[in-house]
């Protein structure tokens, strides 16, 4: 047997370090075993998948150094590699359930089941599909169907017992089939969900072994459902522990910058990163923190992976990434990493249209771009003062920037104009006081080349992770203060 290893990213934003953590361990287990690791993109959420992110997620990764052997942009004897590729395919598999038994039509409306899912919540149980379109008739489904009624395709799940299925690292794990929903497998828009494509493309792609985050424990009765409906063979499973901020949750962008792009901005080396990744759920057998991508993949064992939730700590980053500097870069190195980092033609190129007309002799630049070729500003509560906004207000002008910008994806001049101008609108503020301290989070001072162009410059990843810093310094709201502003919030951007 060849083994074969994937991961599956959607393209929706920005690319995130958990899926570099899931594809490094898929790629070391694959080396280890001479396999193939395969890089599949899960895009069937067509509103918010894009051509951009995509690029983003192979950019990053080749970045990482991270390298696949199959995929959309490298080709392979099991392509596609796209699901929005696979319409056909999916469509004729879960035709084969209904056909077969395993599957049904659905005609509830999103009324009905949010109806639904409050009386089930009254009654004190756990919300879940009731069955109610399991009844109806083939001629009752042929004839809703032919009046143009919306409708899903759902699987039947078994009504008693319990799913036992083994995994990797944590052995036999049951889980009853009372708590696992009749999962919606096709789509009111005809695409397919996860759970369907993930099973029928893991299958036609001779996936050996499912390498993903413990998150998907629950997801897995409803695959190995599937592969018994269809009569093949499952892959091993394999969850791994998920990454987590200091407090435990887990890993956000709210508390810990999380896209890779952030951390090849902040001027981190590849090699650091996907050491410390490694380190995150794995060691080497001498105990070293500190190990190349071939050193890992030389001596990994997917068995001696921990399985307590690894703390993602920057600080412990920085170490890892100054030990990198120090020990394996000579003075031309460093020079030269300095200069594909920031000191580039192209860079300057982007700098000089923000500076240009304020600058009467060379040595007037590096004052004006230092915020430019800066991690996070050294910033306090004093850098926000303003006669014109108290604490509260301001608090709430960067969070619900944040908010705003998260939801962003065209990241443009005009596009950050209009988002945050129609904020600063809402809000009944002038634009240049609402911007206020927006400047001070981004350029650590009330004054700076143009705001928007800036946030260009410095791209939507380095530009998030600012303005939620300057939020951390100035006093992120409470639990109690951050629900009543995010029902403001929504009720706000639902009119702009």
């Amino acid at each position: 047997m060849t083994v074969r290893t994937r991961i599956a990213p959607s393209p929706t934003g920005d690319p995130h370090v958990g899926t570099a953590y899931i594809a490094l361990f898929n790629l070391c287990f694959a080396r280890q075993h001479q396999g193939q690791f395969i890089l599949r993109i899960e895009d069937t959420d067509q509103v918010r998948s894009t051509a951009d992110s995509e690029k983003m997620i192979f950019d990053s990764l080749r970045w990482l150094g991270l390298s696949w052997d199959e995929g959309p942009d490298v080709g392979g004897d099991f392509g596609p590699y796209r699901q929005s590729e696979r319409m056909e395919i999916y469509r004729q598999y879960v035709d084969q359930l209904v056909d077969d038994g395993y599957a049904f039509y659905c005609f509830a409306t999103p009324a009905e089941l949010d109806d639904m899912r409050r009386e089930q919540m009254a009654r004190g149980e756990t919300p879940r599909y009731d069955g109610r379109s399991l009844g109806l008739s083939a001629a009752e489904v042929e004839t809703r169907r032919a009046a143009g009624e919306p409708y899903v395709i759902r699987m039947k799940i078994p009504e008693e017992g319990s799913c036992i299925f083994q995994d990797m690292l944590r052995g036999e794990i049951e889980i009853p089939w009372s708590q696992i929903d009749m999962q919606v497998l096709l789509k009111a828009d005809g695409m397919p969900t996860y759970h369907l494509a993930n099973v029928v493309d893991d299958h036609l792609m001779a996936i050996t072994h499912v390498i993903r985050g413990e998150e998907w424990i629950n997801s897995a009765p409803k695959h190995q459902l599937l592969y018994h409906y269809f009569g093949w063979t499952m892959p091993e499973l394999c969850h791994m522990p998920l990454l987590r901020n200091p407090d435990k949750s887990k890993l956000s962008k709210r508390k810990n910058p999380t896209s890779i792009n952030f951390y090849k901005a902040m001027g981190y080396l590849p090699a650091a990163v996907i050491n410390y990744l490694g380190r995150m759920g794995w060691s080497m057998p001498n105990e070293e923190e500190k190990f190349s991508l071939a050193d890992m993949i030389a001596n990994f064992d997917i068995n001696h992976v921990h399985l307590g939730g690894p703390v993602f700590d920057v600080e412990k980053l920085d170490w890892l990434n100054g030990r990198w500097i120090r020990e394996d870069l000579d003075n031309n190195s460093f020079a030269q990493g300095m200069a594909e980092w920031a000191i580039n033609e192209q860079r300057l190129i982007e700098f000089i249209p923000l500076i240009k007309e304020r600058v009467e002799k060379f040595s007037d630049v590096a004052p004006l771009v230092a915020f430019l070729l800066s991690g996070l500003p050294e910033l306090s509560e004093e850098s926000f003062d303003n006669k014109s906004l108290d604490n509260a207000q301001m608090q709430k002008i960067l969070q619900y920037s944040v908010w705003r910008l998260d939801e962003l994806q065209n990241w443009e001049r005009d596009s950050l104009y209009s988002a945050l101008s129609s904020l600063a609108t809402a809000l009944d503020l002038k634009l240049k006081i609402f911007l206020a301290p927006l400047f001070v989070a981004i350029a650590g001072s009330p004054s700076a080349p143009p705001l928007f162009d800036s946030m260009v410059v410095l791209g939507p990843d380095m530009s998030r992770a600012r303005v939620r810093h300057g939020l951390a310094v100035l006093g992120s709201p409470s639990k109690k203060q951050l629900k009543k502003l995010e029902k403001e919030y929504r009720q706000i951007s639902a009119k702009i």
